[in-house]
């Protein structure tokens, strides 16, 4: 469809980025220069704020619009419209309004679906910062942290911890060693307590996200919608109490909603997760656990699955009590299935997998053997 560019379009098109109506909203000059071919069809440029049903709010120069995203849908359901995608869409005066394309993402947040096919689900776009939310009225997840910083650190935001619901713990020594035990978990990571409620700790956590977009995650009852609360400085977001006998919250964010920051920036507020699959996350799963990357690197073997070859590096570092049994087992649990989510849309990694496997259980069973004084194991060597 052409359109031809109207006169207050290129005006605005025309300003600095800096004074430019979209800038609260994350428009630079990249962004202006990723957009100017469609400028010329006379398409307006803005910022997806909510899907629903095929339908997208969408903030533009001229406010917010609602757009159809009918020229948008894919078959890759990891390209279609997500909160935090800045598209193209179709000028005043047409109804409906569609949105025509979107720009090519700078970062994406991933989880693989519960579905049995291997797919990916994208819970926002275009971000600076992942804030992981972990609620102190429930027992701490350590695993379940270590899943979330793996997607944050593979979808290329910068990951940071904060532990909700601080004033549910008054004993300061008790809060030190829980923020200690998550300091450990997440290597290179920024771990901040608040409590929305009191006021304490946001903002610091304001501070540190800056000027950028943040999204932010975590389980229902985690007290997402009071932080976002909290940050923009209103009540934005619907807030219910948790249940008392699990700690446990009710779905209040149905859709992911882009916010305004008062001090800069925007907030992306998502759903909260049952599920955090990965989903091709090994680079970020290397990010999570470095210390077990860097002990891996001096095994023996350059294939070493640290489980009992010799020479292993990584299990001395347990025998040593340098690293936690904990830390080691969720690692190869997290490596087994991102390998398994890979797998299953690459026949040749499959078939790589299960040629492993074999080879693992024929080690094992040699070794079993030769300590019953049955034979003699030696390891296979490195493929």
């Amino acid at each position: 469809m052409s359109v031809s560019l109207s006169s207050s379009s290129s005006s605005l098109s025309s300003l600095p980025t800096s004074s430019h109506p979209l800038a609260a909203h994350g428009w630079d000059e990249d962004w202006a220069d990723a957009f100017a071919p469609y400028a010329e069809r006379g398409l307006l440029p803005g910022r997806v704020v909510r899907v629903d049903r095929g339908l997208c709010d969408v903030v533009t120069e001229a406010g917010t619009v609602r757009a159809d995203t009918e020229f948008v849908v894919p078959r890759d359901p990891l390209k279609v419209v997500c909160t935090g995608d800045w598209a193209a869409v179709d000028p005043e005066g047409l109804d409906p309004r569609y949105v025509r394309a979107l720009l090519p993402r700078r970062t994406a947040f991933v989880r693989s679906t519960s579905s049995k096919r291997s797919e990916g689900q994208i819970l926002a776009a275009n971000v600076d910062h992942a804030v992981v939310a972990m609620s102190l009225a429930v027992e701490l997840d350590l695993g379940r942290v270590e899943r979330f910083l793996a997607l944050a650190w593979e979808s290329g935001a910068q990951p940071v911890v904060v532990l909700t619901k601080a004033d549910l713990v008054p004993d300061p020594v008790a809060l030190s060693y829980l923020v200690q035990d998550v300091t450990t978990t997440a290597p290179g990571v920024p771990v901040l307590t608040v409590s929305a409620h009191e006021g304490e700790g946001v903002g610091d956590l304001a501070a540190l996200l800056g000027h950028g977009t943040t999204v932010l995650l975590g389980a229902s009852g985690a007290g997402k919608s009071t932080l976002a609360n909290a940050l923009v400085g209103q009540d934005v977001m619907d807030v219910r109490a948790t249940r008392d006998m699990d700690g446990k919250g009710r779905h209040t964010t149905t859709t992911r909603n882009l916010l305004l920051l008062p001090d800069g920036g925007v907030l992306i507020d998502t759903p909260g997760l049952r599920g955090v699959g990965l989903f091709d996350a090994g680079d970020g799963v290397g990010q999570v656990f470095t210390e077990i990357e860097e002990y891996a690197r001096h095994c023996r073997f350059q294939d070493c699955a640290h489980e009992r070859e010799p020479g292993c590096a990584v299990l001395a570092a347990v025998d040593d009590g340098d690293l936690p049994v904990r830390r080691l087992d969720s690692y190869r649990k997290l490596v087994r299935e991102n390998q398994w989510i890979v797998a299953k849309s690459d026949a040749r990694l499959r078939a790589d997998i299960r040629q492993d496997w074999k080879r693992k259980r024929a080690e094992g069973r040699a070794a079993g053997e030769a300590k019953r004084g049955r034979g003699t194991w030696r390891p296979a060597p490195p493929r």
